[in-house]
């Protein structure tokens, strides 16, 4: 099959590789040159997008901001179209679709301007975290407030457009949930998977060692397959989660959607006998997908730094990956997965070794 992938990034580039590994043909779309790319190359074709959609049998993309110029070239070879998803891209209307559809998530309440912020915090019962309602990501488009704090600095920057004040949750930990939906409507997921953060940016994941209550997975996949199937989703798609309480009392509340193949994924390229890509490129193109099957792995994010030190290259148990990026702060520039024996948590690994996780960020 003949896959084109709207974006060369690093998620595009694993997509393709994926594809490849998987017997298909595929082709990548520099989204802002509109250059034609072969996958691991950065030497375009010369080929107009308009050639490269006319080739491809099937037309997926690594992020969801795609322009309405390729959704229409795409036409139907794209199985999921942005406007099954244009809910999860802004905060008012994903929240009213987690409450449509009964899918538990923190109190909130939206608003347009400075004037209706101000006036919901001045009926707020507790902390609060404020949200623009587009754009954001890695802890970017957020403000925390709690009752007492001046609102005036507030109602200059988040009030400035739409958004949503969301009551601050006291959970347990976050998790999240990577799967795929294929076109005939079946979902496949991993195990819940706990997500550590540092400074709103996802420091590392802990996959296959997660000491959860069993009756949370359960959850966890009857609303994946309640929201991919109201969206007429079709590929990898990832659901974060706070997990409030503990013990047979825990439950889930929905933080936020990715419709695509995500950070808390990329344990998988390692650490599962189908990584969340190679699932992805099946989901869409209808070849067959195997049980998965989850090896404990430890996901390290590379953030910000120029290279990935000399130790995890050389460490028998770590398998970098670069993504070739230019460093700056806050940026992800690669990753690191770590396959652990058993004879050690996540959470043990990751402080026996905190001098050199120091210098992954």
């Amino acid at each position: 099959m003949k896959v084109l992938i709207l974006g060369n990034g690093q998620l595009g580039q694993m997509l393709g590789q994926a594809s490849i590994q998987l017997g298909d043909e595929c082709l990548l779309i520099n989204t802002r040159t509109n250059q034609v790319m072969p996958v691991g190359s950065h030497q375009a074709l010369d080929w107009s997008v308009e050639q490269a959609m006319a080739w491809a049998d099937v037309v997926s993309w690594e992020h969801e901001q795609i322009s309405d110029a390729h959704v229409a070239l795409a036409q139907s070879k794209l199985l999921t179209r942005p406007e099954q998803i244009k809910p999860l891209t802004h905060r008012q209307h994903e929240k009213s679709l987690f409450d449509r559809l009964d899918l538990g998530t923190a109190p909130w309440q939206a608003f347009a301007n400075k004037e209706e912020l101000a006036d919901i915090l001045a009926h707020w019962q507790g902390r609060a975290v404020i949200k623009a309602a587009e754009g954001g990501y890695d802890g970017k488009g957020q403000w925390r407030w709690q009752p007492g704090d001046d609102i005036q600095p507030l109602l200059a920057t988040a009030g400035q457009q739409p958004g949503i004040v969301e009551a601050m949750i006291p959970f347990h930990c976050e998790v999240s949930i990577v799967g795929a939906r294929t076109k005939n409507g079946d979902t496949h997921c991993y195990p819940l998977v706990e997500n550590i953060h540092r400074d709103g940016i996802l420091s590392h994941t802990l996959a296959g060692i997660t000491k959860l209550p069993s009756h949370l997975q359960a959850v966890a996949e009857s609303w994946f397959t309640r929201l991919t199937t109201d969206l007429g989703y079709v590929g990898t798609l990832a659901i974060e989660f706070f997990v409030v309480g503990e013990g047979e009392q825990a439950s889930l509340l929905i933080n936020e959607v990715a419709p695509r193949v995500h950070n808390s994924g990329h344990w998988s390229l390692t650490g599962s006998n189908c990584s969340q890509f190679s699932l992805h490129m099946r989901a869409i193109t209808g070849a067959p997908i195997p049980p998965l099957s989850t090896q404990p792995t430890l996901m390290l994010n590379v953030i910000g730094v120029p290279e990935i030190p000399a130790f995890f290259w050389q460490h028998g148990q770590a398998a970098p990956f670069w993504y070739g990026k230019e460093a700056r702060p806050g940026r992800k520039v690669g990753h690191i997965n770590i396959a652990l024996d058993g004879q050690s948590s996540g959470d043990e690994w990751v402080q026996s070794h905190a001098e050199q996780l120091q210098k992954l960020v």
